[in-house]
């Protein structure tokens, strides 16, 4: 990824001046003020629960300041709704897509300025040549035809993306959009915000990746418990300030991986295969062992470790956990057995999010949890107080709808649900996606601690940084096949993005 210092900050489109927001007695927000410039990235970064998600919903008119100035084009204004935002020239893309399922890619992209006829009907010829341009111009290939429903996260981040562009907005507030994409699409992302930059627009861009900030960003404003720790060029901050600012911890801090010697073999999988989706893939892992599995996005990483726990099915192979052979095509046979899944999306497949925070953390131990068919409430609130308590989750209530949480808040209860379950292997899909740096350390804390405690973890991550810090074997997965195994000793990027990639290590 290139380091961009090219563009030059013209005047401020937008400027947030000394606001302050507060929801009861909570203040999320207190005293927060900086400029967005036209022809500027601007990052904004702090951890969950630092206030950006307010920042951001202020400026799209979703929550109005309680004090404090939003001035646009150099004029105080007031935006009453979502609409009033866009209208200044406001576009926003949210870290977690927000798509109509039943409807197609086109009609999505669409959604509030489709185009219409002569007659006021809707003209599809024109929605679709649209959609097909966007994607066109963001260098993918996207059917606008099919329902947004199966549609992976990084293909849902894209048609998001495609329609905030199709609304011609100055200002383009991006959270977290690169969270689910490879690296081959985030450049590509890339240089699309770099031309709308160099058009005049003013983006600003939040992220837990520092590369992509340094990358991109010309300036970043730092926040912490909801106030403003400083805005300053990029240029002259280092990573380690940064974190330092955000959170008071070094980046070594983040990967406090302990060493353990691994125990016996608790999971074998050989010659699994699934027609069009992986083939021959074949390894084990023991106790005690964290076992991270690489690759780009559509490698098959994530479908492997489905069709191991039994939520997709596989044409071919064996997988024997604790020395028993296991049934395809069925988790529950695994969960009993003591495997546990967390999936990479949180909230369409780990939580139901209207339920309860309590709720959600004792989903897979009701029936244990059930005396004569009826499940109390002190059972579940005195298990979900242990998980939430061992794992710092943050919440007001536990009677709380889960959906009320931040990213890392939510991804913590995904983890209480499935440790409460007391596995033997637990597989966690990108276990840090869209959360901060200060809550990826209290996961990485975590994982090493189940590890130490004899806990089999196998890791599917995109970070390159996270794999290399927590892994004790790297295995590489490169369009369905695995295609390198790496110890920790000898796994660095180079080594595992030229086996991701199909090209042999330089000598």
């Amino acid at each position: 990824m290139t380091t961009d210092r090219s563009a030059s900050s013209g005047p401020a489109l937008l400027e947030v001046i000394d606001v302050t927001k507060s929801f009861g007695a909570v203040a999320a927000v207190q005293g927060v003020g900086f400029p967005l410039y036209a022809g500027e990235a601007h990052a904004l970064v702090g951890e969950n629960g630092a206030g950006k998600s307010t920042i951001v919903k202020m400026l799209a008119g979703v929550h109005r300041p309680d004090t404090g100035t939003l001035r646009a084009d150099g004029r105080d204004v007031v935006f009453h709704s979502p609409a009033d935002a866009k209208a200044a020239g406001i576009a926003v893309i949210y870290q977690e897509p927000t798509l109509f399922p039943d409807l197609s890619v086109a009609e999505n992209i669409a959604m509030g300025n489709a185009p219409l006829t002569r007659l006021r009907q809707i003209d599809r010829k024109t929605m679709r040549a649209t959609a097909e341009r966007l994607f066109a111009r963001l260098g993918v290939r996207v059917d606008p035809d099919r329902p947004a429903r199966g549609l992976s996260i990084a293909d849902q981040q894209i048609v998001e993306i495609a329609k905030a562009l199709s609304m011609r907005a100055r200002v383009l507030i991006m959270d977290e959009p690169t969270a689910a994409l490879s690296g081959v699409e985030v450049e590509r992302l890339f240089s699309v915000v770099r031309s709308l930059r160099d058009e005049g627009a003013a983006i600003m861009f939040i992220s837990h990746r520092f590369e992509e900030i340094t990358a991109l960003c010309q300036r970043v404003t730092i926040m912490r418990d909801g106030r403003h720790v400083c805005t300053e060029r990029v240029e002259d901050l280092t990573v380690d300030d940064m974190i330092r600012r955000m959170v008071g911890r070094d980046l070594s801090a983040l990967f406090p991986k302990q060493d353990v010697t691994p125990g016996e073999e608790v999971l074998r999988v050989e010659g699994l295969s699934r027609e069009g989706v992986f083939r021959d893939i074949s390894f084990t892992v023991r106790a005690g062992e964290i076992v991270a599995l690489a690759g780009l996005v559509g490698s098959g990483r994530s479908e492997v470790m489905q069709a191991v726990f039994g939520v997709d099915p596989y044409d071919r192979g064996t997988v024997t956990f604790g020395g028993k052979r296991l049934k395809p095509g069925n988790p529950r046979a695994a969960m009993a057995a003591g495997m546990a899944l967390v999936p990479e999306d949180r909230r369409q497949q780990g939580l139901v999010m209207e339920l309860s925070i309590e709720r959600n953390v004792t989903l897979p131990r009701s029936g244990a949890l059930a005396r004569l068919g009826l499940l109390f409430g002190g059972a579940e609130r005195r298990e979900a107080t242990d998980w939430t308590e061992r794992l710092r989750t943050k919440f007001g209530r536990l009677s709380d709808a889960v959906g009320t949480l931040s990213g890392g808040n939510q991804q913590k209860v995904v983890l209480a649900k499935w440790l409460a379950t007391g596995p033997r292997l637990l597989i966690v899909d990108e276990p840090t996606r869209g959360i901060d740096v200060g809550t990826k350390a209290e996961v990485h804390r975590l994982m090493s601690q189940l590890a130490a405690d004899g806990m089999a973890v196998v890791m599917v991550s995109s970070e390159l940084p996270e794999v290399l810090g927590m892994a004790d074997r790297v295995l590489v997965l490169r369009e369905g096949h695995l295609v390198a195994e790496i110890s920790r000793e000898d796994a660095t990027e180079e080594s595992v993005m030229y086996a991701a990639m199909g090209q042999q290590v330089a000598a």
